[in-house]
């Protein structure tokens, strides 16, 4: 429906906006620490209340939102960038041994568990927002090399593919000029789930230390530092917690909503 389109759109916007303004301007800066303030409730001098260590939340949430939105983007570019030439890849050479080669690698690359290949790379590389991408991205390539593989099976069978093969195009020059822009909208749908997938996997990196390190702010990182003051201070977890679920429910919306809007068939059902 367009209704979640616009709902999802707006959650995302407004997290894309916190993100960007807090290059220029915070509240207070995230990185002072205010110890006499140290776990004040919501009031009018701190919006979202204060740490353990007296830091505005608000603040830390709004340079949080840069450390998740750009880790989920760039590591879902990665998947993206990497799985989809190599899903094309396989569906032009639909049962030869690089088709049988390409998928029993995304297998691999499945069998393990997001969090050990995280924690893999980060025993051999070290902790750090760069490392969380590179796990974040790894385990996304497998994911559009599949879908892409998927969708681009079922046009290679179609009538104007096989006219493009009379004319004597190159399997390479079809997959470009004609299976990726009929795939390019089921991508797109797939390209808002993962990034909602990437913020919460980067929150949960961060959660248990193998993310963005200190001193940078992270939503993960901030509910690790709750965990053992929920009782004394919920709200230290309640906001990033917040954050975190309206960005993830907004891309879901906004994910579904583009689903219904970009294909043609659902939009000739709701006529």
């Amino acid at each position: 429906m367009r209704r979640n389109l616009i709902i999802g759109g707006t959650l995302c916007a407004v997290f894309i906006l916190a993100a960007l303004v807090s290059f220029f301007w915070t509240p207070y800066d995230h990185s002072v620490l205010d110890i006499p303030n140290k776990l004040q409730p919501p009031n009018g001098t701190h919006l979202l209340g204060t740490d353990h260590f007296g830091r505005d939340i608000l603040s830390m949430i709004m340079v949080g939102a840069r450390t998740s939105i750009a880790v989920a983007l760039v590591a879902v570019g990665i998947g993206m960038g990497l799985g989809i030439p190599l899903g094309l890849w396989a569906a032009a050479r639909s049962g030869s041994w690089l088709d049988e080669l390409i998928m029993r690698g995304n297998d691999l690359v499945f069998a393990f568990p997001f969090l050990v290949i995280a924690i893999l790379i980060t025993a051999i590389f070290g902790a750090g927002a760069i490392n969380a991408i590179i796990a974040i991205g790894i385990f996304n390539i497998p994911v559009f090399a599949r879908i892409t593989r998927g969708a681009a099976l079922s046009l290679w069978q179609r009538e104007f593919i096989m006219a493009a093969r009379v004319a004597g195009k190159s399997a390479a020059r079809i997959s470009v000029e004609h299976i990726l822009p009929n795939v390019t909208n089921l991508l797109i749908v797939q390209g808002t789930i993962q990034f909602s997938l990437g913020i919460l996997a980067e929150a949960g990196l961060s959660y248990v230390g193998l993310g963005a390190q200190p001193p940078l702010p992270s939503w993960g990182r901030m509910l690790a530092d709750a965990q053992t003051l929920v009782s004394i201070s919920p709200h230290m977890a309640l906001m990033p917690g917040f954050a975190i679920i309206l960005t993830v429910l907004g891309l879901n919306l906004m994910g579904d909503g583009l689903r219904d809007y970009l294909d043609p068939r659902l939009r000739v059902a709701r006529t």
